[in-house]
């Protein structure tokens, strides 16, 4: 999986060209698994930094990522991405899927793969990705399910 992972971050920023970006920063919400705040900011034509505070088992987690953007499908103002970060988080155990009367302290690694859209006639971009990440802190294991759409306002 590691492996497949890789191979397709190479392909991608292999076959990136031009310019990605289409604004330099937005701020907005992110709904999924779990919900919370992204802010992305780009420190070049193709390179952003996001972070994102998001709640979930009536904890908070914090990440932050690198990412890498290119233009998708020859289409402007749609663009893919992919990327890497961390993570720290601190859920309440009673609220978990697992029901442990604990709190947990989370630390862990994070990848991203997604796409967005950022319209023309408003100041408005939309993003789905995938988030998976891995806590090697805490409450150990692999997370593949931090999936979620996004909507910030761009300036």
């Amino acid at each position: 999986m590691k492996k497949i992972a890789i191979t397709i971050l190479i392909t991608f920023l292999a076959f990136a060209y031009g310019h990605a970006q289409d604004y330099n920063t937005g701020i907005g919400l992110r709904g999924g698994f779990a919900n919370g705040i992204t802010i992305k900011h780009f420190v070049s034509d193709k390179a952003a930094i996001e972070g994102i505070i998001a709640s979930r088992w009536r904890g908070v987690e914090l990440t932050g990522l690198y990412e890498i953007h290119g233009r998708a499908f020859d289409t402007n103002r749609l663009n893919w991405y992919a990327g890497f970060g961390a993570h720290i988080g601190f859920w309440d155990g009673n609220n978990t899927r697992w029901g442990e009367d604990r709190s947990y302290t989370v630390v862990g690694l994070d990848g991203i793969l997604g796409m967005e859209y950022n319209f023309t006639e408003i100041p408005i971009n939309l993003s789905v990705d995938w988030k998976p990440s891995f806590n090697f802190y805490g409450y150990s294991g692999f997370w593949g399910d931090g999936g979620a759409l996004s909507i910030r306002y761009i300036f």
